[in-house]
């Protein structure tokens, strides 16, 4: 019993730090109320097909010659981050999307740096909160 409550106190740290550092927002909280029973790593799984395809959406973006197909799949990056919660990464995005419209070489380079580095971020934040879950906590 003492185990589980260290468990619940340790993923109840690190959510709430998440949150208060722009990590996650409400769209976090929306995800964790569709698991359930049927479906218990829900949660798990959308977050670990949105890092799948954010290194494909990065590489594209990486890729592209042209500032409007750059701005496609930084327009998709930023619903799929918005979608899981990730509010920092969706905001970088914004930015990028700005330099986009503007036609700014230099400030697309630098918003794909933080797009990567966010990306980074978030997944190792992501991955130490589902550790927890797999140690044997449950996200709340």
């Amino acid at each position: 019993m003492a185990i589980i409550i260290i468990f619940l106190t340790c993923l109840s740290f690190y959510e709430a730090l998440y949150i208060k550092n722009g990590f996650l927002k409400d769209q976090f909280a929306e995800l964790k109320k569709l698991e359930d029973e049927n479906n218990p790593n829900f949660v798990v799984e959308a977050i670990s097909l949105f890092f799948e395809d954010s290194q494909k959406l990065l590489s594209n973006i990486a890729m592209a010659f042209f500032f409007k197909h750059v701005d496609a799949y930084v327009h998709q990056f930023k619903g799929s981050s918005a979608s899981i919660g990730a509010m920092r990464l969706k905001d970088v995005c914004v930015s990028f999307q700005n330099y986009c419209e503007a036609q700014n070489l230099e400030g697309c380079l630098r918003c794909l740096q933080q797009v990567q580095q966010e990306c980074s971020v978030s997944k190792n934040k992501l991955e130490r909160l589902f550790m927890i879950v797999a140690a044997g906590g449950a996200i709340q």
